[in-house]
């Protein structure tokens, strides 16, 4: 499996990505069961290299911070598309499945995109209080959907 999560921790509750796969790795460390069985990746966006990211994969979960989303996180089962952010260089996570499918003629593994709620985004600011029990919650949920701490 791969959980991917991406921001800027310079920016606020932006950080909640990188935040995310920093919480969830170290419990992933603690669970060898089951940890080995997982890649933790983050970077600042999803670009198209992204989409080799994918190759044999079980399933991927994608985790961004959301300013659009109900508190404290909202999960979606992602479907391949061409968007907007297809050409561009910071892509949606459905375009990085498009570009798997159109390289490799075949459908990526199952993606679930994790929006955890934030609310500011601003440039040298922490992540905000919210913010970060939104993402305590969030990492609780993932502990479950990757059967972490289970045994």
């Amino acid at each position: 499996m791969l959980v991917f999560g991406w921001g800027n921790a310079s920016r606020g509750d932006d950080a909640l990505g990188p935040l995310f796969i920093e919480r969830l790795g170290a419990l992933a460390e603690a669970d060898p069961e089951v940890g080995g069985r997982i890649e933790f990746l983050d970077d600042y966006q999803l670009q198209v290299e992204h989409a080799l990211d994918l190759v044999g994969r079980e399933r991927v979960l994608f985790v961004d911070a959301s300013l659009t989303c109900s508190a404290p996180f909202e999960v979606t089962t992602l479907a391949p598309a061409r968007d907007v952010t297809f050409t561009t260089h910071a892509m949606s996570p459905t375009s990085v499945m498009q570009v798997y499918r159109d390289l490799h003629q075949a459908e990526p593994p199952p993606c679930t995109l994790l929006a955890i709620s934030g609310t500011r985004f601003e440039l040298g600011e922490p992540p905000s209080p919210s913010a970060l029990d939104n993402l305590a919650a969030a990492v609780d949920w993932a502990r479950s959907w990757l059967d972490l701490g289970q045994h």
